[in-house]
């Protein structure tokens, strides 16, 4: 009878290692979505070469201290995603769920932070037609909302499923999928922030 390898890993993973993480559709789906905010970005940078005054005194309106917390709440939850999957691969599943609620977590509260935010501005009497700068400001962060929304449903689901895997082995695809996706969400962020909060 021919003996089987020992696998030290809780999830399979390939024997070479030379692929991307997750599906190749998930990719696909990231390269898509960064290039319309692509788009985005370049026509927001030449509307403020146009209008450099306009564009300076709106983005003074900004709150620095929320796009700071923000941008630190995302950057941990990537940071929980990575230690999950990697507790994933190096059969700590119990780690995985805890680390899965905690970026969760991260999550759900930049949902609240950013409302909090927008409160501030319509308050203010601000809204997107108020000028160019807050219209892509509300257009830009509108849609990353919307996708920190889908990454928090992603996220509850690879915590649900996280739960019951065991040592016996499981998918790690459909992890290193979701991890993709949530981690795009954070570089998207990480290119907003600058962009509307930091360049003078």
């Amino acid at each position: 009878m021919r003996a089987h390898p020992v696998v030290g890993s809780v999830l399979p993973t390939p024997r070479d290692g030379r692929r991307l993480p997750g599906v190749e559709g998930v990719w696909a789906f990231v390269f898509a979505d960064m290039t319309v905010f692509a788009v985005m970005f370049a026509s927001f940078m030449i509307d403020r070469h146009e209008n450099p005054a306009l564009f300076e005194a709106s983005r003074q309106a900004l709150s620095l201290d929320f796009g700071a917390v923000n941008t630190l709440i995302l950057l941990t939850s990537s940071m929980f995603v990575v230690l999950a999957i990697d507790a994933l691969k190096h059969a700590h599943p119990r780690l995985a769920p805890v680390f899965f609620a905690l970026a969760l977590t991260c999550g759900l509260a930049f949902i609240v932070s950013k409302t909090l935010e927008y409160m501030a501005k319509f308050d203010a009497g601000i809204s997107m037609l108020t000028n160019d700068f807050f219209m892509y400001y509300f257009i830009m962060t509108g849609m990353h909302l919307g996708h920190v929304v889908v990454g928090n449903v992603i996220l509850a689901v690879l915590w649900f499923k996280s739960r019951s895997v065991s040592a016996s082995g499981g998918n790690l695809t459909v992890y290193e999928s979701g991890a993709t996706y949530w981690h795009m969400v954070d570089l998207l962020w990480i290119c907003l922030f600058p962009l509307l909060y930091l360049v003078r």
